[in-house]
């Protein structure tokens, strides 16, 4: 029998079942995407409960595991009756449902420290899928160079590139493609949008993809052709890079994440540029997009092995140009190692 992140989350709560709705906690524990289903725990093991558009999947995919499938029928009230207490995500969790539980006299406690301690130390096999993203992250981003062509949109080079990670054996995109051309990279979550590419153009793309339902992510900056206009840009570059690069140098286990942070802040501000470095240097990476540890000014989150996250310092003009240079990284024996990993290097098509 394979033993999944049920049991793990069951045991780590302590409480006498585990009730998990929540999409991306769900997949967490069965390795299942699927829209609608609940997972239960108790000492008994464990149920994913769904509807008939997942059985069948289902079933084959847990074939063998620890967790049965079954169709949900009835109520959540019913389905919890033999229990006197029971544990969900509680700032995960609408009022609503919170009150139905409540109101049934069940004792509800919080599941969720439990989740964010498991999923921050990532496994071997969530290594092996975030790796494999990466990989397809990085083959997409260095075919797409050659693809590039003055005259097209924001949106055709983000479909192009989109296309080419799922060529290349991604599920999906682990967010919306970001594309900002000129003054639009100057915008940190640009919405990619019908702006022509011209010659002399800055081109930011903030990408990613999902393979075995975990992300990778990776910014990259650069020049469709040099117009002899961008030395401001190309010495603020050389300081992006350098900051991007001493995180990696000297994060080590144990940090916390403000540390982390300060690390390429305070060479920014060494170089008058901090006052432009307008958001946090990280999150961190998994089945979600943003999960646990923060690398922000404020965060006391203890950085350790066989954590992912990002490194990501950035630096915006308003309505001139940005620049951010992202990879995806993980610590192994208490150092950064890099799992994006195109050229960092000023490209100029």
């Amino acid at each position: 029998m394979t033993y999944t992140n049920a049991k793990t989350i069951y045991d780590k709560v302590g409480a006498e079942a585990v009730l998990t709705e929540q999409s991306d906690l769900r997949q967490y524990l069965t390795g299942f995407g699927s829209t609608f289903g609940y997972v239960l725990s108790d000492k008994n093991g464990s149920v994913f409960y769904t509807d008939r558009r997942y059985i069948e999947g289902a079933t084959a995919a847990l074939e063998g595991s620890d967790i049965a499938v079954k169709i949900f029928e009835g109520t959540i009230e019913k389905l919890l009756k033999p229990y006197k207490q029971v544990a969900v995500p509680l700032s995960r969790t609408y009022y609503n449902d919170w009150k139905r539980l409540a109101d049934t006299g069940i004792k509800i406690c919080d599941s969720e420290p439990a989740f964010i301690e498991a999923m921050s130390i990532k496994q071997p096999y969530e290594l092996a899928s975030i790796k494999k993203a990466c990989e397809i992250t990085d083959k997409a981003f260095e075919c797409l160079l050659s693809k590039i062509r003055e005259g097209m949109t924001e949106n055709e080079l983000a479909a192009e590139l989109e296309y080419l990670m799922r060529s290349f054996g991604a599920s999906g995109t682990s967010f919306p493609t970001i594309v900002g051309f000129g003054e639009n990279s100057s915008v940190p979550h640009h919405e990619t949008g019908l702006r022509k590419l011209k010659f002399g153009d800055i081109i930011l793309i903030d990408y990613g993809c999902k393979v075995g339902g975990y992300c990778s992510d990776c910014t990259r900056t650069f020049l469709f052709g040099d117009d002899k206009k961008h030395q401001r840009f190309k010495t603020a570059y050389a300081h992006v890079l350098k900051a991007h690069m001493l995180v990696k140098e000297r994060l080590t286990d144990g940090m916390t994440g403000r540390q982390a942070d300060a690390i390429a802040r305070d060479y920014l501000k060494a170089n008058e540029l901090d006052k432009f470095f307008s958001h946090s240097l990280g999150h961190g990476i998994g089945v979600n997009i943003h999960e646990f540890p923060r690398l922000s000014t404020k965060s006391e989150d203890v950085l350790r092995n066989n954590m992912v996250f990002s490194d990501e310092p950035g630096v915006y003009f308003e309505g001139d140009f940005g620049i951010r240079i992202e990879d995806t990284v993980t610590l192994i024996d208490g150092k950064a190692v890099s799992l994006t990993d195109s050229d960092k290097n000023l490209i100029i098509l």
